[in-house]
């Protein structure tokens, strides 16, 4: 969003317009709308201030529920923004850890200060662009004096008045629509200073879950976390953030639920051994938070191959760190010795997944010709130097 479009919209019939506006789901929608809107007299920022921001409530419902559409977006912030259950969990940590009063740095639009200032915290937002701390300020006035948003740097906010510290360092190039990943070393702070802050002060710092682990201070607790399947960040906390004993931890969440595991340091592998009556796949935050080992233990499984994040047993067990299913029998790795069984079987809707081997499921799905009423889950893996096809069923 450009300048002269916020400036456009943030009026109060321009407000008023964008409450009234019809949902703008498709392409046909826009081109409706935008020919609506512009034979009533518009302005061509109006106009498009309007519909880019009906498109974007639409899109962040998922992460926002029904709070998207009182807010304002820009398209880099609706991406790299917290949704609002993580954030919900993430200012928890701050508010029984005993802080008031927090500083986010890098507020973005502020997602992760509508969970902090939701759960009675005095929040002081900043944000380097001063377009998206504009829109920060418009999405956290329902807070009034308990939310401050200014325009600056991180590194220049003095911060004598709080009690603990939120950061979100810029991890991709400067824009509000489309933009780029940049490397760690090209993040705005650096993690330098974000470091150093942390050896200083209670800070939580949201990061790519990618993250080089070697770049992991030791004196942190590193939280990997998915939501809905996805592993979406990694968040180090220092000082009392940082739970007593705990280095490791991933945090799972679906929908409104979240489960969590963790750990003094990364966990011992299980053993390897042969293909059991289940195969269990870690969650993305258990593999990234290496504790594939625990979770395994308390399934009674080992590995099926100790470079693969798939675990297997013989016992009914299952666990929200991981998806499981019920081993019906090997089939022929061969793709058109597969695809026969799988005709002989009569399947056509397969669920394909696969981990060690170079395979596009897309493209094999296709090959495979697949007919029949049946369904299943196909997982293409490797042990050793040999492929496997296992034939199984979601539990």
């Amino acid at each position: 969003m450009e300048s002269s479009e916020l400036t456009a919209l943030l009026t109060p019939d321009g407000l008023r317009m964008l409450a009234e506006m019809p949902p703008v789901r498709s392409s046909a929608d826009v081109e409706r709308t935008v020919s609506t809107l512009r034979a009533a007299g518009h302005s061509p920022e109006l106009v498009s201030a309007l519909v880019g921001q009906a498109r974007l409530r639409e899109k962040a419902g998922a992460k926002f529920g029904d709070l998207a559409h009182r807010m304002l977006f820009t398209r880099a912030g609706l991406e790299q923004a917290t949704r609002m259950s993580v954030a919900s969990l993430h200012a928890g940590r701050f508010r029984n850890a005993g802080a008031t009063r927090v500083a986010d740095l890098g507020c973005g639009i502020g997602g992760d200060a509508l969970g902090l200032a939701g759960l009675g915290l005095h929040v002081a937002a900043v944000d380097a662009d001063e377009i998206t701390a504009a829109i920060a300020a418009y999405n956290l006035a329902p807070f009034g004096d308990a939310v401050t948003v200014a325009h600056g740097r991180a590194e220049d906010q003095d911060l004598s008045g709080v009690d603990a510290v939120w950061l979100d360092p810029a991890r991709r190039t400067a824009g509000r629509g489309e933009t780029s990943r940049t490397r760690h070393d090209e993040w705005s702070p650096s993690l330098e200073w974000v470091f150093d802050l942390a050896r200083r002060r209670p800070v939580g710092v949201k990061l790519g879950p990618g993250l080089d682990r070697d770049v992991i201070p030791e004196d942190v607790e590193a939280q990997w976390v998915s939501a809905d399947g996805s592993t979406i960040e990694l968040v180090l906390w220092s000082k009392h953030l940082a739970r007593q004993g705990v280095r490791r931890a991933a945090l799972v969440t679906r929908g409104d639920q979240a489960w969590e595991i963790t750990a003094g340091a990364d966990a011992e592998d299980a053993p390897v051994r042969d293909l059991g009556a289940f195969v269990h796949e870690p969650d993305g935050a258990v593999i990234r938070a290496r504790l594939i080992g625990d979770v395994a233990r308390s399934l009674d499984a080992g590995m099926l191959d100790p470079r693969i994040a798939y675990l297997t047993s013989d016992v009914a067990l299952t666990s929200p760190f991981v998806s499981s299913f019920r081993v019906r029998e090997e089939l022929p790795p061969d793709t058109k010795a597969l695809a026969r069984a799988l005709r002989a079987r009569g399947i056509g809707r397969l669920e394909i997944k696969k981990r060690g081997v170079d395979v596009d499921p897309a493209a094999l799905r296709t090959s495979l010709k697949l007919r029949g009423e049946d369904s299943a889950t196909l997982l293409l893996t490797r042990v050793g130097e040999t492929r496997r096809a296992i034939l199984a069923d979601r539990v």
